[in-house]
Parts: C-alpha cells; sequence; structure tokens
C-alpha cells in the first residue's frame, strides 16, 4: 500500500515544483519589466519624456501603480498550495489584485484616448484595457456566485490580458516594430 501512496504522492510534487518554478520566472521577469520601464517612467530624465508625460501625469502614475501591484500579486494567487494552506491571504491579495487591475484598467482607458502615437495605438491599448477590466469582472462575478471553477478560468484570462501589457511594451521596443 505504502508503494502506492508514494506514486501519487512523487508526480504532485513535481508538478508542485514545476508550478513554483514557473510562478517564480513570470515573478522575475515582472520584476524585472518594472525595474526597466515602470521605474524610469516614473522618474523622467529628459525634457521631451517630461513635457510627454507631464500633463497626463496623474493618469500615468496610476495606470503604472495599478499595472505593477497586478503584475506582482497576480502570479502567487495561481498556486493550489499556496491558496489551500492561507485561503484567507488569497482572498485579501485577490482584492489587492482586483483594486489594482480597477485602478490601472481605468487610468490604461483615459491614456488610450488621449495617445500622441496615434488613434491605432489608442483603439488597440484601449481595447486591451477593456479585456483586462471585463476578464478581471468576469472573475469577481464569478467568485460572488462561488463558481470556483470558472473564477479560476476568467482570473488566468485577467492575469494574461495583465501581462499583455508587458509584451506590448517589449514588442515595441524591439526592432522593427
Amino acid at each position: 500500500m505504502s508503494n502506492s501512496f508514494t506514486a501519487v504522492l512523487r508526480p504532485q510534487r513535481a508538478g508542485s515544483r514545476l508550478q513554483r518554478l514557473w510562478l517564480g520566472f513570470i515573478s522575475l521577469v515582472a520584476i524585472w519589466f518594472i525595474a526597466k520601464y515602470a521605474i524610469p517612467y516614473n522618474l523622467p530624465d529628459n525634457p521631451v519624456q517630461i513635457d510627454l508625460t507631464w500633463a497626463r501625469r496623474l493618469m500615468l502614475l496610476a495606470h503604472i501603480s495599478g499595472g505593477m501591484v497586478a503584475l506582482l500579486a497576480g502570479p502567487w494567487q495561481f498556486s493550489s498550495a499556496l491558496r489551500r494552506r492561507y485561503l484567507r491571504a488569497h482572498r485579501i491579495k485577490g482584492r489587492v489584485y482586483l483594486a489594482a487591475v480597477g485602478l490601472g484598467g481605468l487610468a490604461a482607458m483615459s491614456l488610450a484616448m488621449t495617445t500622441s502615437l496615434g488613434w491605432a495605438w489608442g483603439f488597440g491599448i484601449g481595447t486591451l484595457a477593456v479585456i483586462w477590466l471585463a476578464t478581471s469582472g468576469m472573475a469577481l462575478y464569478a467568485i460572488v456566485h462561488k463558481q470556483i471553477m470558472a473564477h479560476q478560468v476568467w482570473m488566468r484570462r485577467s492575469y494574461v490580458t495583465t501581462f499583455a501589457f508587458v509584451t506590448v511594451r517589449l514588442l515595441g521596443d524591439t526592432p522593427p516594430m
């Protein structure tokens, strides 16, 4: 009997290790992105950037702050081991994540409407902001109605959308984009 019990535990541990490695990797990418992109936007060092962002400073700070919190809080919400052991912390962090998405998403919509990069960029980023808010709203709706599986699916979609902003920024800095 102990052999069958051990055989069941080993794949779970391996999966758990793989999950921790993946979540750690995503967290490191998020931290790197924040250090490389988000912080410099808060501390512009040239007059052209200051002129471009100063009028929209409050919305930019709200978007960057909300996005940073969502990027950092999101990955560890997917750990089933942490969720089982610390359900209250999971719920609190989930509320923080949703508040950050709300702040960052609304600010992103405002920034998209006032962008100096053209209507196509504004439309694309505005649409991404709407999707960010919608997927997070659906996750909230699902958990309020105790639909756990639907909540998990919508939260995955929400975090993928959160990370989409990272991807857009990285692609925007990659030639010939």
